[in-house]
């Protein structure tokens, strides 16, 4: 199966991507956090993070968000000026913030606009879409309403996660829905949600022998080596792990310190990693980390862990 790093906002942004890819690999495929048009116009920050020059991952695919067809055009001409051939649509953030502007998550109650958004599609044949949904925003059953029109779609694959928008990240992922989209949906499938370990991916791969890929997410942050791990059928040692952790987080550290402005945005930034990375290593440790209010009261809690 490919093996696909998930669109995490915050989390997955270039310089996480090059490094992960250069001291971990296993992933055949990166996505990047969404980008948005806002107040109408292209934020800053997620162009720099789509910007070839600034991307070094073998392979690279955009994902915008977008609820009207107008503001599709514009994000895919931004893809397609920046050398893009391929795109992902995000129909999946759960976010309410997001979802109550129809989009992501927020956009699947809403058929007729999905298929307005899908119909755009034709309109640029230089770029192959591909989607990333969730089962509904409030059902698990609103993608049976949709998937005849994704399903029409000029879309190289879609990404399912098994829960509805107003979840979040709680609660279970719901297989049972999953099977049955399975069942039914005619493009090529990856599998979204609760990869935390290698059995976990050939757990999914037993059931669903026809999926294209599985695309890994807060998994990948609590194991940056779980990609890897499933790839060559092996386990890294905790010690080789600790290295390239050790080595990993030293260099983005680096990369944050030399753009962000003060230690309060740096300390904010580096803290958010430690929501999810090692989460057996020491809990003192940990909690030393997370209550740090200075640059060097943090390195030296790392640096204890």
């Amino acid at each position: 199966m490919k093996l696909y790093a998930a669109p995490l906002q915050g989390f997955t942004e270039a310089p996480w991507r090059n490094l992960h890819q250069e001291l971990f690999g296993g992933i055949d495929t990166y996505y990047t956090p969404f980008v948005r048009i806002e107040r109408g116009e292209f934020r800053n920050k997620e162009i720099r993070d789509i910007a070839p020059e600034n991307n070094a991952v073998f392979r690279l695919v955009p994902q915008l968000i977008a609820s009207t067809p107008a503001e599709l055009e514009r994000l895919a001409g931004l893809f397609i000026e920046n050398g893009y051939k391929e795109a992902d649509i995000n129909m999946g953030c759960p976010f309410p913030l997001v979802a109550g502007k129809h989009k992501g998550s927020g956009m699947l109650p809403y058929p007729a606009e999905v298929e307005a958004l899908l119909r755009e599609l034709a309109h640029y044949p230089e770029l192959h879409f591909s989607v990333k949904m969730r089962l509904g925003w409030e059902r698990a059953d609103e993608w049976r309403s949709l998937l005849p029109l994704l399903n029409a779609a000029p879309l190289r694959r879609i990404t399912l996660h098994p829960r509805i928008g107003k979840q979040q990240y709680k609660g279970e992922a719901d297989r049972e829905a999953f099977a049955a989209f399975y069942s039914e949906c005619t493009h090529p499938l990856a599998y979204n949600g609760d990869l935390q370990t290698v059995d976990d991916i050939r757990m999914v791969e037993e059931a669903f022998p026809r999926l294209e890929g599985v695309m890994l997410g807060r998994g990948l942050l609590v194991n940056p080596a779980l990609a890897w791990e499933y790839a060559e059928g092996t386990v890294l040692s905790s010690a080789d792990l600790t290295d390239r952790v050790k080595v990993f987080h030293a260099r983005l550290f680096r990369h944050y310190e030399s753009c962000l402005q003060g230690d309060a945005q740096l300390l904010g930034k580096m803290k958010s990693y430690w929501e999810y990375l090692l989460p057996h290593a020491d809990r003192k440790i940990k909690k030393a980390i997370k209550k740090a209010t200075t640059i060097d009261k943090y390195l030296d809690a790392v640096s204890l862990l």
